[in-house]
């Protein structure tokens, strides 16, 4: 038996939890993600249930200057405590002392950095559901803090885990040459443009691409779509075209792919999950820093008028913030 004690001591200390005991409490109760995701976990007979984990906390947020977050926050709080059982707190220190670990769904990424940090002063490993941030500077600060705490965090899209996106990332048809990816792009005022939506592409993108991006230029479709093109190390492009769905096409030394593809959230949950039990971050800090920098450039790029910016240069301009 103290072998085991042992191991499950040693588990907790490296941030992991057992699946088993898995209580996870939710930051932010003004999007969609919340009730999808909770039932995924919570009911048994769901159709894409993900063992091993519950919500059973939650922190209400929600953000008065977005109309999306300000109409729904009380709609979905009512479901998760009706439905589900779920209890509300008042303060996310409160409701950290309660769960074992912690998933930020506020629409708004701009509040993410400040219910991050009490998060991070609890030592729960925390996934950010997209946008990670609503600037780069604050996608950094997360990550140094995080670090600096020795604590697990991990943010992604549901679009990183379509079937055909991940098969590319895992070599379906070797060493990449290029990809494109779209998603829809609708734009909020209080964040950069591709922060908002066009992150699921961007996320498919990366997901295929992997990092080395060194460039991006932002342009326009014919249809005056956006239209944003990044140079990756080696000479090999990755682009992301705003469109009305989910899709894409990658190239690579044995073929090509179609990637981008919408699976549903259960995938991502279940990596979310895997993620609290082991306390592995399943897409690397420098991935995730890197995807947001491109989305920076962009922005970076329509305000010089389509010039070329270097991903080097938006992130030394973040972390002098």
């Amino acid at each position: 038996m103290k072998p085991l004690l042992s191991f499950l001591a040693t588990l907790a200390l490296a941030g992991g939890v057992l699946a088993a005991d898995l209580r996870i409490g939710m930051i932010g109760l003004d999007t969609s993600h919340v009730p999808a995701f909770t039932e995924i976990l919570n009911n048994p007979k769901a159709k894409a249930h993900v063992p091993g984990a519950r919500v059973v906390a939650a922190f209400k947020g929600g953000s008065a200057d977005i109309e999306s977050s300000a109409s729904r926050v009380e709609g979905f709080t009512k479901t998760l405590t009706e439905k589900y059982g779920v209890k509300i707190y008042d303060t996310i220190e409160e409701m950290c002392k309660n769960v074992d670990a912690v998933m930020i769904e506020s629409v708004d990424g701009r509040p993410h950095l400040a219910q991050a940090i009490p998060v991070i002063k609890a030592r729960k490993p925390l996934f950010l559901d997209k946008p990670m941030a609503g600037s780069l500077a604050d996608v950094l600060e997360i990550f140094r803090l995080a670090k600096e705490a020795g604590v697990p965090v991990f943010s992604s899209s549901s679009l990183r885990y379509g079937k055909t996106t991940q098969a590319v990332r895992n070599g379906s048809i070797g060493k990449l040459l290029s990809a494109e990816c779209t998603s829809p792009c609708s734009l909020e005022k209080t964040h950069p443009d591709l922060f908002w939506y066009g992150v699921h592409g961007c996320e498919s993108l990366f997901a295929v691409m992997g990092v080395g991006c060194e460039s991006v230029k932002r342009g326009t479709t014919a249809d005056g779509k956006i239209l944003v093109t990044g140079t990756w190390k080696g000479g090999r492009t990755g682009i992301f075209r705003e469109d009305k769905g989910y899709g894409g096409k990658a190239t690579g030394e044995k073929g090509e792919s179609v990637v981008g593809a919408y699976d549903g959230y259960a995938p991502l949950v279940a990596e979310a999950v895997k993620f609290f039990q082991t306390g592995k971050p399943p897409v690397a800090a420098e991935e995730t820093i890197e995807l947001f920098a491109f989305m920076e450039a962009a922005d970076e790029s329509k305000r010089q008028g389509g010039k070329e910016v270097k991903l080097a240069d938006v992130l030394k301009k973040a972390r002098a913030k």
